[in-house]
């Protein structure tokens, strides 16, 4: 979103919008409100408490979901194929349950704790730092030994 559409939801309040430090966000953050998609994973590997937040276009999403079959939305849940983030769509993406969630994860010490340890078991899922790498020796050698 261009920064002009921030600017009009923080109506001169002093809140700061910073773009292209995501990262370095993270790396601070003590919960997050985050989007579908690659975020939500970037997010978990920081080790961040997460609500999923999405809302499509009501014809869109009939369309979508008419489409694509999956349990969830959010890539940390698909990974580890149970609900471990809450995924707030469509109809369930409102102020009320998002304030919900964001207290849930950010004064529930049980259940903070809970996501912390989901997150810890996706990362060791994913195979920890080097995974990519490890996966391309693994297949190189599998290759090698195909065609040998």
């Amino acid at each position: 979103m261009p920064k002009a559409f921030y600017d009009s939801i923080i109506d001169g309040s002093d809140v700061e919008i910073v773009f292209g430090q995501t990262y370095s966000l993270l790396r601070q953050s003590y919960a997050a409100l985050v989007t579908s998609g690659t975020a939500t994973l970037e997010t978990a590997l920081f080790r961040v408490p997460q609500v999923v937040c999405y809302k499509a276009g009501s014809i869109s999403y009939q369309i979508a979901r008419r489409l694509v079959t999956v349990k969830y939305i959010s890539l940390v849940n698909l990974i580890m194929d149970k609900p471990i983030i809450t995924e707030l769509i469509q109809d369930d993406m409102n102020p009320t349950r998002l304030a919900a969630e964001l207290k849930l994860i950010t004064t529930d010490e049980g259940n903070r704790k809970r996501m912390l340890q989901e997150l810890d078991e996706l990362k060791i899922k994913l195979g920890g730092p080097g995974a990519s790498a490890r996966l391309a020796e693994l297949m190189m050698k599998y290759l090698r030994l195909k065609h040998a």
